[in-house]
């Protein structure tokens, strides 16, 4: 099975000013984010606001970032949906066009059992061959996926890589240690990165990195390479925004209004998300400049 490692953009979806998919800015943000070095790229994620977009927008986000990438880094595609059936159809669509891997969050508004939630992935897992990365984000999903659940859920076909995003950081430890680390580990909470990186996860689903892909990738390294003090120091540069994009309840909004800010495409996010406030606005602003990021 595929390995995945590194540290993976999830891409925001851009959009024109009147919430339209802004496929040329799409195209734009992915060579950005390949000349800078990042690892991988996830589309159609939380990050992509993929509830806001219609059936037809996802499947055109999840070609056009596998037809731009062109092989030369792995792609993930977000396929998750409601219904079982509807997750298999995205996760069929990802292999089609020959994306890496998907990434699959579980039914998010069912509030599914244990039980439901395990039967899901192991219909999606022995229907479409292509490697799963699990993902549990209890703040999105509104369930906090136990060690056992993920544990049983990663003996399924195709399933080795968890995304772990719940910010509980004895997920991470305890997923390795009783797995023996035969799953692999993804961190998905931006300020625990390098907390997650020491405890043996071996990448990052990279919010920040929309704004840092270069800086999120060295930090990876670092680590690997066992220079932790070089890590340490680049992950208290990073933090702060990390901190921010994480507990100001509006991640998609931070995001947008700071890759807009750097001057790459990224536009509105669609409504009902309403745009940062001017205090929101200014210690943004305030924080990129203090990283160098602005002049």
């Amino acid at each position: 099975m595929k390995e995945f490692t590194g540290s993976y953009v999830v891409n925001i979806t851009p959009m024109t000013p009147d919430q339209e998919l802004d496929e040329k800015g799409l195209q734009d943000n992915i060579e950005w984010s390949i000349a800078m070095g990042t690892a991988g790229i996830c589309c159609v994620g939380s990050t992509g606001e993929f509830v806001s977009l219609t059936r037809e927008e996802r499947l055109r986000v999840a070609r056009i970032t596998v037809d731009q990438v062109k092989n030369r880094i792995p792609v993930l595609v977000g396929t998750a949906a409601e219904t079982t059936r509807d997750t298999i159809e995205y996760t069929r669509h990802a292999r089609e066009i020959g994306a890496d891997g998907v990434l699959i969050i579980n039914p998010y508004y069912c509030k599914p059992s244990s039980d439901e939630i395990y039967e899901h992935f192991r219909a999606v897992s022995e229907a479409v061959d292509i490697p799963i990365m699990l993902y549990n984000n209890p703040h999105t999903s509104g369930i906090d996926m136990s060690d056992e659940l993920m544990l049983r859920i990663c003996t399924l076909k195709n399933i080795r890589h968890v995304k772990e995003a719940s910010g509980e950081i004895r997920h991470v430890r305890n997923l390795l240690r009783f797995s023996n680390g035969a799953i692999r580990v993804f961190c998905g909470s931006d300020d625990l990165v390098l907390e997650s990186f020491l405890m043996g996860a071996c990448g990052f689903i990279s919010v920040c990195g929309n704004i840092i892909p270069d800086i999120s990738q060295q930090l990876f390294q670092h680590v690997q390479e066992n220079e932790i003090e070089k890590a340490r120091r680049l992950y208290e540069r990073i933090l702060p925004l990390c901190e921010m994009i994480e507990r100001s309840g509006k991640m998609v909004q931070v995001v947008k209004a700071a890759v807009n800010k750097i001057g790459h495409a990224a536009g509105p996010c669609r409504l009902p998300r309403l745009p940062l406030t001017q205090a929101e606005d200014e210690a943004l602003e305030s924080l990129l400049r203090d990283m160098g990021l602005l002049s």
